[in-house]
């Protein structure tokens, strides 16, 4: 076979060693330019300092002092300083989340080191590094060419210019290190390779390239408000115009009915604090930040929080067929020239008339290829016995694969025979053309296409072509054809389990692939895709109108030999008819379609980094199960959230109900801030943790897609108003009960607050899981849960066993006879809390097995 003289030499070149490199990343520091600094401690309390919780606690804790009670105002400020160290805690385990997840999301470079080739990442480029830049890749550090072919950069992020520009090997004579201008060697970080390869020797890095003189970041993310924050934000600022207002009116009528201005102050206070959901942020920050962790162990990494909000309401998966679904290892299994057929079981099976095709197809792949495709074929001619070809050719040129042209074309030059031999491969009908076939021929070929495609392989043609001189055009070669080449990928063996479970869940899946109708038709088969029989190929595509388009689509579920802006189309098309897409790909052309999506998803092993940066999420293993586990994680992330908010409105109720009733019926004050203060200790890590730690509902991947945009559902908000309405009925008749009994106030008191916490805790179980019994809910509580109500109980004995504690409480034991009622009340309200959720939170519609049925019951 050829002596494997690469189109890029690498074979010749060492790089640094990496002992020399860790020592520069040493000296140097690390390539990355100056993004925003971590928030400090003290920066974190005066943000917190704002929040109005924490305004309202220190309010009443001067008040407190005012009136002299330094006890109350003391555990008030030392309330404050909960808060403070609990939401700490939580940002920073938030952050300690982030920092991991941006290490996965960091670029990754390939570099030449020790005379081999790593992928490493791009924050670790040195200066002297040796670079590998191909189509699609983000250029990583300031560098000055070695070795280009066909290599063009997009500078725009440096020159505003949208206008690619050609590189070339640097001479004596390059000296202007300034980005734009053509036929310059010099590369610059953050710009964008889109077309050809390159080897580049690192000049600069971190704040020391072009962009970093700039001061320009491409590392620091911006984090747009997405449509549940808005959401949110919108109905904590309604109940705190609600609160404020009622919190003045309470205010003033407990002045007029019972004089005192500082208690009246305090009574509208307490009722501010009770009625201001001021969860819902951190519950939804702690929620996006936690649930992107939990996915990356699915290998999914989510570069937007917005994905995670829209991929429990996925509609459409459209999917890459090629690594995604296959496993993107290939074999030769089929050979075909000279209108025969070999099958190749092994190595030795090829014989002496079928060993040109291989061996051109090697000829116009790369020596050490990335690409399994060309893996395999290296492999099958460097097994051949006999001749070798190209024992003295050099490499010349290559002309690289184009939308235009699918073709791969690479010139060699012999000095024994002073000519010119040109290798090409790729697209059948492309190869037919650059052929000049007749019509006859190509119809005896595209049976034979047919003959090995249906075996589910994918096939790809092959030329060859001599001249004494280089022609200018590509074109006016003259190709001979030389045979097709048939290459197996299997398929992923968890991709049917997952397809089932996609349409159990009411997902529909469509398969877009390069490969030809029948390869795709075998390959959906395999994966249990439904509707095989019907395809829409590239070419028909292109002839539809796009309402045309919008009609077939609801039908058709394999796409094939698509060209890659054609999934734009696709996705356009899906999303006018009322879909929510999730679209995969992986080359620069995806991108546009990753964009339109819904919910882009890129591929992290074989993906250019245009297709990342364009993704709402990235596959880091490029497996088809993985996006299906994004799926279900989602929809257990959002179930999760739903349930942690349903939870934090309704809880709100009994508390801000028991802060009024008193006051307008003028029995005794029962909730004090430093009562209210203990709840929210209560609620702000229940919501946040408990919640979030739940696992998912049985029947998470048996329901139909939520539909976009619909989190605070009219069922769940009448179930959340209904449940917290019940819970203040409970506790009110519990205070009425207790009042009959003429107990003193302070025993009165603490029944009431014990009353609450017990409804808050049966709340809690009844919340955690929709498909299942509260009984069940607390014999299979996770151990987050059984901590955190842990935690509560010890805290309320603690604050009832020491005389000290009850004081500042207001709090007096009550006799032990009462304590049945206690327990009355606890299985009460479990039962009043599971009729309403059985009642209001109706079973979720099933998913159809037809996904034509399920999108339209969805809509």
């Amino acid at each position: 076979m050829q002596d494997k003289i690469d189109s890029l030499s690498i074979a010749n070149l060492q790089g640094l060693s990496a002992e020399v490199a860790q020592q520069k990343l040493q000296t140097d520091g690390y390539n990355e330019l100056a993004g925003s600094k971590p928030k400090s401690f003290l920066r974190t309390v005066i943000d917190l300092m704002k929040e109005p919780m924490v305004i309202l606690l220190v309010i009443c804790g001067l008040l407190y002092l005012l009136l002299g009670s330094l006890t109350e105002g003391i555990v008030l400020m030392g309330g404050v300083l909960i808060v403070i160290g609990i939401t700490l805690y939580q940002e920073r385990k938030t952050e300690k989340t982030l920092d991991k997840l941006k290490d996965l999301a960091n670029p990754k470079a390939i570099v030449i080191r020790d005379g081999e080739q790593q992928k490493i990442a791009s924050k670790e480029v040195v200066v002297d590094d040796l670079i590998i830049i191909k189509e699609g890749d983000r250029i990583p550090a300031d560098a000055v060419l070695v070795e280009s072919l066909n290599l063009v950069a997009d500078e725009s992020i440096l020159t505003g210019e949208s206008i690619p520009v050609r590189k070339r090997v640097a001479t004596s004579q390059s000296l202007s290190v300034a980005p734009g201008g053509d036929d310059l060697p010099f590369i610059f970080s953050g710009c964008l390779a889109v077309q050809g390869k390159g080897i580049a020797r690192v000049t600069a890095t971190g704040i020391n390239t072009q962009l970093g003189k700039i001061g320009k970041s491409l590392e620091q993310v911006v984090e747009e408000k997405t449509p549940l924050q808005f959401e949110m934000r919108r109905i904590v600022r309604l109940f705190a115009i609600a609160g404020l207002g009622l919190c003045i009116l309470l205010s003033v009528f407990y002045f007029l009915t019972r004089g005192g201005v500082i208690k009246a102050f305090l009574a509208g206070l307490s009722l501010a604090m009770a009625m201001l959901p001021e969860e819902f942020p951190v519950v939804y920050t702690i929620f996006m930040a936690l649930g992107a962790w939990r996915m990356a162990k699915y290998n999914v990494l989510t570069r937007k929080p917005s994905a995670i909000e829209t991929l429990g309401s996925a509609t459409v998966l459209c999917s890459d067929k090629t690594g995604t679904i296959t496993q993107n290892k290939m074999k030769v299994e089929y050979l075909y020239a000279n209108n025969l057929f070999q099958k190749i079981d092994n190595h030795a099976d090829v014989t002496e008339g079928f060993s040109e095709v291989i061996q051109y197809a090697s000829l116009a792949s790369q020596q050490n290829p990335f690409d399994p495709m060309e893996r395999a074929i290296n492999t099958l001619s460097d097994s051949l016995n006999g001749q070798d070809l190209a024992s003295d050719w050099q490499f010349i040129k290559e002309y690289p694969l184009t939308s235009e042209l699918l073709v791969i074309t690479r010139v060699y030059y012999s000095n024994k025979d002073n000519k010119y031999f040109i290798a090409a491969k790729g697209a059948p009908e492309a190869i037919f053309s650059l052929c000049k076939l007749s019509s006859e021929e190509i119809s005896t070929h595209s049976d034979a296409i047919q003959n090995i495609a249906k075996k589910g392989l994918r096939v790809i043609g092959v030329a060859k072509s001599v001249c004494n001189t280089l022609p200018d055009l590509h074109d006016d070669y003259l190709f001979d054809f030389c045979g097709l080449i048939g290459l197996a990928d299997p398929i992923r063996p968890e991709v049917p389990s997952a397809v089932k479970e996609c349409y159990s869940a009411g997902v529909r899946i469509i398969m877009i692939t390069g490969d030809y109708p029948v390869t795709a038709q075998n390959i959906a088969q395999q994966i249990g895709l439904q509707n095989t029989g019907n395809i829409i190929t590239g070419d028909e595509l292109s002839t539809f109108s796009d309402a045309t388009l919008q009609e077939k689509i609801k039908t058709i579920n394999i796409f094939a030999r698509i060209r890659p802006e054609q999934k734009l189309r696709i996705a356009e098309a899906l999303k006018a008819n009322n879909e929510i897409v999730a679209m995969t790909g992986d080359g620069v052309n995806d991108a546009p379609a990753l964009k339109a999506a819904h919910i882009g998803i890129a591929m992290g092993e074989k993906g250019t980094d245009v297709a990342r940066e364009a993704a709402s999420i990235v596959l880091l293993d490029d497996n088809f199960s993985s996006i299906v586990a994004a799926i279900r994680m989602g929809r257990r992330i959002f179930d999760n959230l739903q349930k942690a908010f349903s939870y934090i409105t309704a809880i709100h109720i009994p508390i801000a109900g028991l802060a009024l009733f008193p006051v307008f019926t003028g029995l005794p004050i029962i909730l004090w801030p430093i009562h209210i203060a203990f709840h929210e200790l209560v609620i702000d890590p229940v919501s946040s943790i408990v919640f979030e730690n739940q696992t998912e509902e049985k029947n998470i991947m048996g329901r139909v897609p939520r539909g976009k945009g619909k989190f605070f559902n009219r069922s769940r908000m009448i179930y959340s108003v209904t449940q917290g309405a019940g819970a203040l009925a409970i506790v009110i008749l519990s205070y009425l009960l207790m009042l009959r009994t003429h107990l003193p106030e302070a025993e009165i008191r603490t029944f009431s607050f014990i009353t609450l916490i017990i409804v808050n805790i049966s709340m809690i179980f009844t919340d955690l899981a929709t498909s299942q019994s509260s009984i069940k809910t607390i014999l299979k509580s996770t151990t987050a849960t059984k901590v955190i109500i842990g935690i509560i109980c010890v805290a309320l004995t603690l604050i009832l066993l020491f005389p000290g504690t009850r004081t500042i409480f207001q709090f007096e034991l009550f006799p032990a006879k009462y304590s049945i009622v206690l327990f009355v009340v606890f299985v009460g309200t479990l039962a009043l809390f599971e009729v309403l959720k059985r009642i209001l939170l109706k079973t979720i519609p099933k998913a159809v097995n037809s996904t034509y049925d399920a999108n339209h019951v969805n809509k």
